[in-house]
């Protein structure tokens, strides 16, 4: 599809990915995006840099199916970026019934609102967590689904309902499993974010749980958005699931050195082991998540072939980046760790 002069609404769009998503659909020449944020994770700030006469943000829940329906009525929404959504694992665990309500019900109040007013595309932003723990990696679509956390378990439900809207009411869907995105304006409160804040801000050594042999995939959130700008296009994508990914794993403890190695301060990383669920003794506001994952690392081969999409930003570049910013907006992670 041809997305020159079409309308885009981004849920979530105040937030840190769906941000950048507003920047790249005004780049590619859409005629108008509408922010829809409930500001409840989601920053002005993270809007305050796009001056454009083509954005248009309200504050609205996707819960709030009435004034959702006002929205897509008055602004002929054509193409949709449903990223709106409970996104911490910790707080699905404290809170199962919000986690449900925001990543289920909220996404049926999307499909249904697109169904009714006749969108073309529905790009839905799932996540790597519906996978739980690897069975080998990288991890590919056809990867057996056993999500850790009540995080997964609605995402993954969420994710099933577009792919559902596609064949039974033949709306265009795409579901994006992302892998851990990554890059300026990122949310304060997940392990490279906690070791870059250590290190830079308050010039103590990063902490890493265990002995830092986890694996994680880092994808940059530019990369997120030229496949998401790409399946747009393309009439392949079409209820379809890709995982999002750099493909490629880095250990936490590889994770914690390069830092302190973009730092250039001697220090020594910390190694500690509290339980699953338990408080760090070094940073007594920061709790072991309960399921944590050994292994985490996504196959992108299905995107590269479909999409003609490939991640291109490495993640010493995209490291640099986002320490960048950060020197140069260090309000934007004063705040308690989330937990």
């Amino acid at each position: 599809m041809e997305i020159a002069n079409k309308n885009v609404l981004i849920t979530g769009g105040a937030g840190f990915i769906g941000s950048h998503l507003v920047d790249g659909y005004l780049k590619e020449g859409v005629n108008k995006v509408i922010v829809v944020d409930d500001f409840s994770t989601g920053s002005r700030a993270n809007l305050e840099q796009i001056s454009s006469e083509r954005l248009e943000i309200f504050e609205s829940s996707i819960l709030d199916e009435e004034r959702l329906e006002k929205i897509f009525r008055k602004h002929q929404v054509d193409i949709v970026n449903h990223l709106a959504a409970e996104l911490e694992v910790y707080t699905g665990i404290k809170d199962t019934k919000k986690d449900a309500r925001l990543n289920i019900e909220g996404t049926l109040n999307i499909l249904n609102l697109s169904l009714k007013n006749k969108v073309r595309k529905v790009l839905f932003a799932s996540s790597g967590a519906v996978y739980g723990e690897a069975q080998y990696i990288p991890q590919d679509e056809k990867h057996s689904l056993e999500p850790h956390w009540p995080y997964g378990v609605s995402k993954l439900a969420a994710e099933r309902y577009c792919i559902q809207y596609h064949k039974l009411f033949n709306l265009n869907t795409t579901a994006f499993r992302y892998s851990i995105v990554y890059g300026p304006r990122e949310w304060f409160g997940r392990v490279l974010t906690l070791f870059i804040k250590r290190v830079f801000l308050e010039n103590k050594p990063p902490v890493v749980f265990g002995d830092g042999d986890q694996i994680r995939d880092f994808v940059h959130v530019k990369d997120v958005v030229r496949a998401h700008v790409r399946a747009t296009e393309s009439d392949e994508a079409s209820g379809q699931v890709f995982n999002v990914s750099s493909g490629k794993g880095i250990t936490v403890k590889e994770l914690a050195e390069k830092v302190v190695a973009l730092s250039g301060k001697k220090m020594q990383i910390i190694y500690d082991d509290p339980r699953e669920g338990e408080a760090s003794t070094h940073q007594p506001k920061r709790v072991r998540l309960i399921g944590e994952l050994k292994e985490f690392v996504l196959h992108n081969e299905k995107a590269r072939k479909l999409l003609d999409w490939t991640p291109k930003i490495t993640f010493d570049e995209g490291l640099k980046e986002e320490v960048n910013w950060l020197l140069g907006n260090p309000q934007r992670w004063d705040v308690k760790p989330r937990v």
